[in-house]
């Protein structure tokens, strides 16, 4: 199976071509997909590139920092964002959460020393002359997280990415070309509205782009996304499922919007931190609307890679906007929120296109 995957990554997600450079970065617990990765790199004539990463490694250099080395822009990032032709980041995470706690100031004076090569990779990535992918091992971690034995994740991981099919890219291929009918739909209207027992959100489209995510971009993939209009979204939201970022759990998010601008925010559990992320530029306006088009994916797995694409979902992301979509907003932070739509309606310039968790266009 993970030479079907590494097949699908290679050949399908990243496209790669010959002298393609391809920057991998995961855990060494990924170990059974890197290898089988560079295998299909190579015969597709591109050059695999590979940064392991060690558990809490970045907290303990980020954590004893002082201000001149957390300023300090690493050369080598530079030089792969600029210039690499693919970026994979495959998702492997350790069995024990990271022990070293770094402060968040620091992390977000980090952070904004490092804004020139996010922007950089967003911009690229977005117009595609850097392929990039992220994908997920399965690991011990992951499935209890999950709530899943070992085995019954690892089955989870290849299903929703369709791996068990005789021919996943032709799986995926046949997806994308039927999901770019809904997307077609909503890129000629310019009014959305978000209406259901969760929400009631009015946004503009206008001179902005929806994406199909068919799995070129995340493996699994499944939605459609956009950036809303900057000053454009009215309404109030409550997100259902646990909100995750830095680390941290906030459940029951709720916001209050107007033109555009997060003017309430509350939660069931863990405000300050809601409060903290809302203090950091950019974050109390959106970057993304879309829509969970994974039907494979019907559980909360506390992982955004799959919970973003559960069939039957909507999510917004406050913060950072993708530049593909023509989205204007920036920021540091880009954090997706989900709730669930499976009683919820969609309304395209006043028309009905989406019902009780799925859309009715033909």
């Amino acid at each position: 199976m993970y030479n079907k995957y590494a097949k699908l990554l290679t050949q399908y997600c990243l496209e790669v071509q010959k002298g393609d450079r391809v920057m991998i970065k995961s855990t060494f617990l990924a170990e059974k997909l890197l290898v089988e990765l560079a295998k299909e790199i190579s015969i597709a004539g591109g050059i695999p590139i590979l940064d392991i990463e060690i558990q809490d490694f970045n907290n303990a250099w980020l954590s004893n920092a002082g201000l001149e080395e957390l300023q300090w822009v690493n050369p080598m990032n530079q030089h792969w964002n600029e210039n690499f032709e693919g970026f994979l980041y495959i998702r492997a995470p350790y069995e024990s959460k990271d022990k070293i706690e770094v402060p968040a100031d620091k992390r977000q004076i980090n952070a904004d020393a490092n804004k020139g090569i996010r922007q950089t990779y967003m911009n690229r990535t977005g117009n595609r002359s850097m392929k990039r992918n992220l994908c997920q091992f399965p690991t011990i971690h992951s499935a209890n997280e999950a709530g899943m034995s070992f085995e019954e994740y690892e089955k989870f991981v290849f299903d929703a990415c369709n791996i068990f099919d005789e021919n996943p890219t032709q799986t995926w291929q046949d997806f994308g070309k039927n999901q770019q009918k809904t997307v077609d739909y909503l890129n000629s209207k310019t009014k959305i509205q978000y209406k259901g027992s969760n929400c009631d959100l009015t946004f503009s489209s206008a001179g902005r782009i929806w994406i199909n995510s068919d799995g070129k971009t995340n493996m699994p993939s499944g939605e459609i996304y956009t950036a809303p209009e900057d000053n454009s979204m009215n309404g109030w939201v409550k997100f259902s499922l646990p909100s995750l970022y830095m680390g941290e759990t906030v459940n029951n998010v709720e916001l209050e919007i107007k033109d555009g601008y997060i003017e309430k925010w509350n939660s069931s559990d863990n405000i300050e931190f809601l409060n903290k992320i809302f203090a950091i530029p950019g974050t109390r306006r959106f970057g993304e609307a879309a829509i969970g088009t994974n039907y494979k994916i019907q559980q909360i797995t506390r992982n955004i890679l799959f919970d973003e694409k559960i069939g039957g979902t909507i999510h917004l992301a406050i913060g950072d906007a993708y530049k593909q979509c023509n989205g204007i907003n920036e920021s540091s932070v880009h954090w997706d929120m989900i709730t669930d739509m499976k009683d919820g309606e969609i309304y395209a310039d006043g028309e009905l296109c989406y019902k009780n968790g799925k859309f009715i266009i033909d």
